[in-house]
């Protein structure tokens, strides 16, 4: 989407241009002229817009819940559930006290600073029903409509990483652990790769509805919370097979529903890069659903529920970041890609490694954004079917997507352990073994999935 930012960059200059112009012009002039440029957003878009983060929304409450939930033991159901719901409440509120300004503020930060945050709008100062954010082309959309959808995607990227830390973290842990992480990890990252002035941004780094942002952080995020956290009691001597791939069917449908807010959603605009996002979303997890049973029946398993749900993960995780950056023969292939590397890291590297990634939120988001957001830069390209113009050369895009990877996983790595190490000295990260033992649910919140 290079072609889209260069006019997003120009559109900004061209702004610049117009208002030094107005603060020339004599007074009496100048006011009328501001007033008849200002842009009014247009209903159809912001009606998209307000439904796409409705159903991001749909993602985390109910999809992630019954999605996680179903893939747990029993006894530790509504304990995961419980801190899904938790996280992505605790992570809106800390988006508009001051999140939002240090990802999209409305002051920038001069220096190489301001490469990394932004300032300004805490509380969401200065906002009121008139005021307007840009697309990325000269349209605008209300900007309490795009506060609110970017907060989604914080809420759900914070959320993933419970998939990591499933059965054992202590839920004051991870409402201690939440607010520390977004602040020196999501926020910068988000900044980083989203913001017109972000370093991985002005790189040319294409990631058009969060590979890198969401996927990749979440699952090195999660990564690393496993190594600190250990290994569940009884792993993997013990088989721990989901106690409900029913709930994990329906979480997975209102997944993938869901995401089509997600990537269609990060067009900001209904228009035809938004109906792109939706078509590659529809192929590209069709494609690792089947992928994946295929795998299962070429080494010998029977195609599995469990194989079709985490193909689906894996297919929507890969196409999130090319979702506008892709044509739809593209998608299929990040898909079948996506499907074939995570069925790999699922299934013999984490054995092989020894971590115990509960639900597999490295194995899945982490392995198939990295997919995705490297892939990306083969699959822009105009001749596979991308919406490229071809003005960078593939090689070099795929360095830059390349670039933009190895710089999320160090600083989602780096940032991650000092959250949980912080954490850890002040009131400890697991429970104890008679708590994951009689299991979280009862333990932690006094209460039971099942009587």
């Amino acid at each position: 989407m290079s072609g889209v930012k260069d006019m997003k960059r120009t559109l900004y200059s061209i702004g610049a241009l117009a208002l030094g112009g107005l603060a020339a012009a004599q007074p009496a002039l100048a006011a009328p002229a501001a007033e008849a440029a200002a842009a009014v957003p247009k209903a159809g878009n912001n009606a998209w817009m307000m439904t796409s983060t409705v159903l991001v929304l749909l993602m985390i409450i109910p999809g992630l819940t019954l999605f996680y939930g179903g893939l747990t033991r029993s006894k530790n159901m509504l304990s995961t559930m419980t801190q899904i719901g938790a996280t992505a409440a605790l992570a809106m509120l800390i988006w508009v006290m001051w999140g939002f300004s240090l990802a999209f503020g409305s002051t920038p930060i001069e220096g190489f600073l301001g490469q990394f945050i932004s300032g300004g709008s805490y509380f969401l100062a200065g906002m009121s029903a008139e005021s307007t954010a840009a697309t990325f082309t000269d349209e605008v959309i209300s900007e309490y409509v795009f506060v609110s959808f970017q907060m989604t995607f914080a809420a759900i990227t914070a959320a993933l990483i419970l998939g990591a830390t499933a059965e054992r973290m202590k839920f004051n842990a991870v409402m201690m652990f939440v607010p520390i992480w977004l602040t020196i990890v999501y926020f910068p990252i988000a900044h980083m790769v989203w913001a017109g002035d972000g370093l991985l941004f002005e790189a040319g780094a294409l990631d058009f509805a969060g590979g890198t942002v969401v996927h990749i952080n979440a699952g090195v995020s999660g990564l690393v919370l496993a190594y600190l956290l250990g290994k569940r009691r009884g792993y993997p001597a013990e088989p721990m097979p989901p106690h409900s791939l029913t709930m994990t069917m329906v979480g997975t449908g209102l997944l993938w529903v869901g995401w089509f807010g997600f990537n269609a959603g990060s067009a900001l605009e209904a228009d035809g890069f938004a109906g792109l996002a939706m078509i590659n979303t529809f192929v590209a997890t069709a494609a690792g659903a089947l992928t994946w049973m295929v795998i299962e029946r070429a080494v010998g398993h029977k195609g599995s529920a469990l194989g079709f749900c985490s193909g689906v993960i894996a297919g929507l995780v890969a196409v999130t970041p090319a979702a506008g950056n892709s044509g739809p023969f593209g998608a299929i292939l990040l898909g079948i890609a996506s499907a074939i590397v995570c069925y790999f890291f699922v299934a013999k590297v984490k054995a092989k490694f020894g971590y115990d990634d509960s639900l597999d939120a490295f194995g899945i988001h982490g392995v198939g954004g990295i997919v995705g957001a490297i892939g990306t830069g083969l699959v822009y390209q105009p001749w596979i079917g991308g919406p490229g113009d071809g003005s960078t050369a593939m090689m070099t895009q795929l360095w830059i997507q390349t670039e933009g990877v190895l710089v999320t996983i160090a600083w989602a790595g780096v940032g991650t352990f000092i959250a949980a190490m912080i954490v850890k000295a002040l009131i400890g990260l697991r429970v104890d073994e008679e708590t994951e033992v009689d299991g979280l649910d009862i333990s932690e919140h006094g209460e039971r999935a099942y009587n």
